[in-house]
């Protein structure tokens, strides 16, 4: 029974429980702000993207990034588990049975919804990138920017899944506006996360964006990316324009760090752990917005 516990402990920890609302809101959100509704579908969407979503994308993490988390001081938290290699199997299929049912479940009401090809093609995609991200042979977050893309489409993906399950074309004005924002709120977030990293990565020989084009520059780049969801949603129309104040949190968080240098990389942990926490007053905005435009 310890035994049991214990896996089920690190099982819990690898999916990052802290960010299981950061891709399960925007499902959730999307689909209920779109349609009007809450059916059986977006109850058994938002489960999936609450816990078993996670736990892949996490865990497959954890599993194929072991000998450079060994490395890693930040393992071990909220930042990440530190998987025992007896749990790597394990992680993996707990992973692929925890997704099974719920994916499909969601392929058959993807059949029944206004544009099937659309919406089951997005579904294999979010699972897809998951995959790829970290697993062995692809390893999409070691290449210089589509890592960060990639990373964004975690939790963009969730989003765009929702709309077109609701009949909804992913080039209508605002539609489109919030998830450009959105993908680029998730690369900058991403970017910014991988500065703290820059001098243990390279020791590692791992790439990411950061270690290519240097902390500084990409601090930078994550600042222009925040400002340009920002702006992106200020000029999306009354009121989607107010989740560009969303934005100012994060542009005041990097701010103190535009100047930081590949040396002092690590002082960027400060700014970035509380991301985490801010991730949650961005979400109050959001909702509040959606509870406006809805009145």
């Amino acid at each position: 029974m310890a035994r049991e516990r214990s896996v089920v402990a690190q099982l819990i920890q690898s999916s990052r429980p802290v960010s299981w609302i950061n891709t399960a809101f925007p499902f959730a959100a999307t689909y209920v702000y779109l349609t009007h509704n809450l059916n059986f579908a977006v109850i058994v969407g938002t489960l999936f993207f609450l816990i078993p979503y996670n736990l892949a994308m996490y865990g497959i993490n954890d599993v194929f990034d072991y000998e450079s988390d060994l490395r890693n001081p930040r393992k071990g938290g909220i930042e990440g588990a530190l998987l025992t290699p007896r749990m790597h199997r394990i992680t993996l299929w707990a992973s692929a049975m925890a997704c099974l049912p719920f994916v499909l479940y969601l392929w058959v009401a993807g059949n029944q919804s206004p544009n099937p090809v659309a919406t089951n093609s997005l579904l294999v995609f979010a699972l897809f990138t998951v995959v790829a991200y970290s697993a062995k042979g692809l390893r999409f977050k070691e290449k210089p920017v589509l890592d960060s893309l990639t990373s964004a489409s975690h939790f963009v993906n969730p989003m765009l899944y929702a709309a077109v399950l609701a009949g909804h074309s992913l080039l209508e004005p605002v539609l489109l506006q919030s998830w450009l924002a959105f993908v680029c709120w998730g690369a900058a977030s991403h970017a910014f996360g991988a500065v703290q990293d820059v001098k243990a990565d390279r020791e590692g020989g791992i790439g990411s964006i950061a270690t290519a084009f240097g902390a500084r520059l990409t601090t930078r780049i994550a600042f222009a990316l925040y400002a340009l969801a920002g702006l992106l949603m200020l000029t999306a129309g009354w009121p989607s324009m107010l989740a560009s104040v969303a934005a100012l949190p994060y542009l005041g968080i990097l701010a103190p760090h535009l100047n930081i240098t590949d040396a002092t990389c690590e002082s960027a942990n400060r700014g970035w752990r509380r991301f985490i926490w801010l991730n949650y007053f961005a979400g109050f905005v959001i909702t509040m917005l959606l509870i406006v435009s809805s009145i």
